[in-house]
């Protein structure tokens, strides 16, 4: 970065969605401004685009035009990497000893995280399957994790203990133990500017809590059961609670205020989540259904049926163009979220669907499922492009990394299985390892899958670790095994 002048824009580009970030300093105080670009395209012209911006945002100038004209045709590079490669496995972790609860990447990849009922979050180093940091201190099960993207510097914990603890992800120092709720936190989240973090409860309150001060900014009370899902907009104003009680409330961040509440579903709430644009709401409930809110108004705009069971886990894509959502019946459906149509139904699971995710292009699907398997879908077509197969248990946790070229899943492994340890791991399955990692007696082997994308091109460090070469009947040797 250059010396700042007043007025004057720092520009920056983010991959997904497609946007400019301007920084600027006004009157003293450091700002920061988004342009979303959601309609760039490879074919988007890039003069006339350049040319619309400047006509509504004063900060962009003449002189930075040609800045702008750069950083939009990098974006549009971006855009026209092919994301139909293969995932292979580059890394089986023995995790924890007892159940995890969670897995989560940073913005970067570069490292993730991993809750257990062991009462302990360890932070990893992907490229390598180095364990960085133990982070101890939860007298109970550590349930809710969460980086503080994009940031990355900072760990959120929350435990059946009741507490939520701030943590240094570069050194593992606890910054602040967050006292306050009467019953097992269950979700948390770091609002946008990490400022903020937020934490939900089975006590039916959740709480936003100061990240410089350790001090709680204000509890949001009215729901009558469990707190199990929240999120804030991206601009950190809004939060939005989802609850046991069939309900989701909209509350102003800053004062606790109750703004909205989204009644509507007739079972219990199971997601919630605004669009990147923050115009719309998305709820997905017990009920089978997902509804979509006008996040101004709170009126239901949509009711999306199609499932034939609950309705485990939905999200938008990064534009907020598309909705996806997983079912207890054993698919996943696509829809438009402007004609609110199905456009795609995914089937092949064996079992319910717990998680799913768009890749961030946005062409790609991954989900996980009871049926022991992940898998990478065609957005547009509902075609299942690749099985990611091996578990022996039912992965409850997947998602990719920034990039689309690292994909993460997670599930827990019983052990009194005998000798035969083949269920511990993916190339094992394959009939390609001889590792035995047997569990310690009387115990539980909790295992992270990690995988990565074997196209050369994505600029992926990780690759030199393993000696992974692709051949037509797979790999020519199994995983690195930590």
């Amino acid at each position: 970065m250059w010396a700042m002048k007043p007025e004057q824009p720092i520009l920056t580009h983010q991959k997904f969605p497609s946007g400019i970030m301007l920084e600027y300093e006004k009157g003293g105080e450091l700002k920061t401004k988004s342009i979303d670009l959601l309609e760039l395209s490879p074919s988007t012209d890039v003069n006339t685009l350049v040319g619309e911006i400047q006509k509504v945002e004063p900060l962009i100038t003449a002189s930075r035009t040609k800045q702008v004209r750069l950083l939009v045709q990098r974006l549009q590079e971006k855009l026209r990497q092919h994301c139909d490669h293969n995932f292979y496995l580059f890394k089986v972790l023995r995790a924890h000893i007892l159940p995890l609860t969670n897995v989560a990447l940073n913005k970067a990849g570069s490292c993730f995280i991993t809750g257990s009922y062991d009462r302990t979050c360890k932070v990893w180093d992907t490229a390598s399957g180095e364990e960085l940091h133990t982070l101890e201190g939860h007298r109970n099960v550590v349930y809710a994790i969460a980086f503080n993207n994009p940031y990355g510097d900072k760990i959120a914990t929350g435990s059946f203990d009741k507490t939520c603890k701030l943590w240094s992800a570069e050194t593992g120092k606890c910054y602040h133990t967050f006292r306050g709720h009467t019953a097992e936190i269950v979700c948390l989240s770091f609002n946008p500017q990490s400022t903020v973090v937020a934490t939900g409860s089975m006590d039916t309150t959740a709480k936003l809590w100061d990240i410089q001060s350790g001090e709680e900014v204000v509890t949001l009370t009215g729901h009558l059961a469990e707190i199990i899902s929240l999120s804030f907009d991206t601009s950190g104003d809004r939060i939005i609670t989802g609850s046991f009680d069939h309900t989701v409330v909209v509350w102003d961040a800053s004062t606790g205020r109750k703004v909205h509440t989204l009644i509507g579903h007739c079972a219990e709430i199971s997601s919630a989540l605004f669009s990147w644009d923050c115009s719309l709401i998305l709820t997905g409930s017990m009920d089978k259904t997902c509804m979509l809110w006008d996040a101004t108004s709170g009126k239901c705009v949509a009711t999306l049926t199609g499932h034939d069971d609950e309705i485990l886990d939905s999200c938008f894509d990064y534009t907020g163009k598309l909705i996806a959502t997983a079912s207890a019946d054993g698919t996943a459906r696509v829809y438009n979220a402007t004609t609110r149509k199905c456009i795609t139904k995914l089937e092949g699971h064996e079992g319910e669907i717990s998680k799913i995710s768009f890749n961030p292009q946005g062409n790609r699907l991954l989900t996980g499922s009871s049926d022991k398997t992940a898998r990478i879908w065609d957005v547009q077509t509902g075609q299942c492009l690749q099985v990611l197969e091996g578990h022996t248990d039912e992965i409850f946790s997947c998602a990719f990394n920034y990039k689309g070229n690292i994909v993460i899943t997670a599930r827990t492994i019983p052990a009194g299985y005998g000798v035969d340890q083949r269920a511990l791991l993916w190339s094992r399955a394959d009939g390609v390892s001889d590792q035995d990692l047997e569990p310690p007696e009387n115990k539980r082997a909790h295992f992270l899958c990690l995988l990565i994308s074997c196209n050369l091109s994505m600029e992926q460090p990780a690759l030199h670790f393993t000696d992974m070469t692709m051949k037509a009947n797979g790999p020519s040797s199994f995983p690195d095994i930590i």
